[in-house]
């Protein structure tokens, strides 16, 4: 049976090995699985649908917290109905009151054959309650796991809307959000690839073919005549 470590981050600039060490400080042996994705549903994370391709019966998955699986209620109740159902372990380091070996420790806990009094009415009744516990109990577990999704939806939603007020706040404070219409941004490498076209492209100061220019300068086919339009335009 193997294990996985499914780490997620948002943004390049976030660190992973964060999730990384503590997934493998609980479990050495886990095959750790990286992905840089900024969406909330799981569909579109492609470590992850590899992952969901590869898992069989009986291995496992170790995410960090609940978040790393999936911040739309939903699609992760939804997920992890379908990996339990195929056999698939799922732990959840931050929140182990979801993961899947308790799930199923609470349906075992459910009682079992109602015992026969001699009374058809009394068998009846006893068989209702036992069956109501029984039900009880199952939705109580699941219960437990639609909230931790939620409560990890809740998070983003609320990263969002801090966001939007933040925005908002600041315009209102007289304060640029974002580049300013019609102005040009100015990038470093963009300049010197620039310097570079106009020293050595022949239709500038210089005596090279455009194919030439774009191997020297290293840059893509796209970028060369981009940055060419906008030397000829002046915009530059």
């Amino acid at each position: 049976m193997s294990v996985y470590g499914y780490c997620r981050i948002s943004t390049p600039q976030q660190n992973i090995e964060r999730q990384v060490r503590n997934i493998t400080a609980a479990y050495p042996a886990a095959h750790i699985v990286r992905e840089v994705y900024t969406g909330t549903a799981c569909r579109g994370r492609q470590e992850l649908d590899k992952l969901l391709h590869t898992v069989q019966p009986g291995d496992t998955i170790v995410f960090d917290g609940v978040s790393r699986m999936s911040r739309s209620a939903e699609e992760g109740c939804a997920l992890y109905e379908t990996l339990y159902k195929r056999g698939v372990n799922l732990c959840f380091l931050k929140e182990p009151h979801i993961n899947t070996d308790t799930y199923k420790q609470a349906l075992q806990r459910q009682i079992g054959t109602a015992p026969e009094t001699g009374s058809a009415a009394t068998d009846r009744f006893v068989a209702g309650v036992m069956d109501a516990l029984n039900r009880y109990t199952a939705d109580l577990a699941a219960e437990q796991i639609r909230l931790a999704f939620a409560q990890a939806q809740k998070e983003v939603d609320d990263l969002h809307q801090r966001t939007r007020e933040g925005i908002m706040t600041a315009r209102l404070n007289g304060k640029q959000i974002g580049q300013v219409p019609g102005r040009k941004l100015h990038v470093k490498k963009a300049a010197a690839a620039k310097e570079l076209i106009l020293k050595h492209s022949r239709d500038f100061n210089g005596t090279l073919a455009d194919t030439d220019c774009i191997k020297l300068i290293g840059i893509a086919r796209n970028t060369y005549y981009k940055y060419k339009r906008e030397l000829r335009d002046g915009t530059a």
